[in-house]
C-alpha cells in the first residue's frame, strides 16, 4: 500500500511529465520551470545548459513534503544517492539506498543509474559523493507484452533535455535487469 508521501510523489513527477514532456529545456515553457527547480530549492538558476535532473528529483521530492531534514536535496545525484548509502548502513533516516539486486522498485522510489559510457558500481557510490550519473522517480510498476517494468520520470532526459518518462525492465521477482550501456547503481526506498 502506497504512502501519502509516495502517491505524492508519483503523482507530483507525472504532472510536470504531462505538462512539460513535449519541450525541451531551452523551450520557454520548460525553461521557466527549470529556474522554479533550483530556485525553489534555495539555489542560484545557473541557465538550462547546467544539469538539471538530480534538481528536478530534489524539487519533486520537497513539493511532496519531503523536508531538509529529511532528504539531502541536491545538484547532484551522487550526493543524495551517498547519503542514501549511509542511511542504509546505519539503519536510519527516511531514504535508504541498495544495490538493485537487493531490492525492487516500488512507486515513489528512485532508481539510480549511470550516465552513458560510465560502469561506476555500488560500491563506488558507497565511497564516493562526487560522480556524474542519473536518477528518476517510479511513478507506476507493472505488466505489458515485455515482461514486468518501472515507469520512472526524470528531468533533463536527453539532449536537448527535457521531463521524459522511461521504462526499467524487471525481473521476475521486480528487480531492474541490468543495462549494460548505462548500468543502474542503486534504488533509494522510501519510508515516509
Amino acid at each position: 500500500m502506497l504512502s501519502e508521501f509516495e502517491q505524492n510523489l508519483a503523482n507530483i513527477a507525472s504532472g510536470e511529465y504531462t505538462s512539460f514532456h513535449e519541450y525541451d529545456e531551452t523551450d520557454e515553457p520548460l525553461a521557466k520551470r527549470i529556474k522554479t527547480y533550483w530556485t525553489e530549492l534555495d539555489k542560484k538558476f545557473p541557465g538550462v545548459s547546467t544539469p538539471w535532473s538530480a534538481v528536478f528529483v530534489s524539487w519533486c521530492l520537497k513539493t511532496a513534503g519531503a523536508t531538509k531534514k529529511e532528504f539531502l536535496f541536491s545538484d547532484r545525484h551522487s550526493e543524495f544517492v551517498f547519503w542514501a548509502i549511509h542511511n542504509a548502513e546505519t539503519g536510519e533516516g527516511l531514504f535508504r539506498a541498495y544495490p538493485i539486486e537487493e531490492i525492487p522498485p516500488a512507486v515513489g522510489y528512485i532508481i539510480h543509474n549511470n550516465r552513458v559510457k560510465k560502469k561506476l558500481t555500488f560500491k563506488y557510490a558507497a565511497s564516493h559523493n562526487n560522480y556524474p550519473s542519473h536518477s528518476a522517480i517510479v511513478v507506476a510498476t507493472g505488466h505489458d507484452a515485455n515482461g514486468r517494468f518501472a515507469s520512472t520520470v526524470g528531468g533533463n532526459e536527453g539532449d536537448p533535455g527535457s521531463v521524459k518518462r522511461r521504462r526499467v525492465a524487471l525481473d521476475d521477482n521486480g528487480l531492474i535487469v541490468q543495462n549494460p550501456k548505462r548500468p543502474f547503481i542503486s534504488v533509494i526506498q522510501t519510508l515516509k
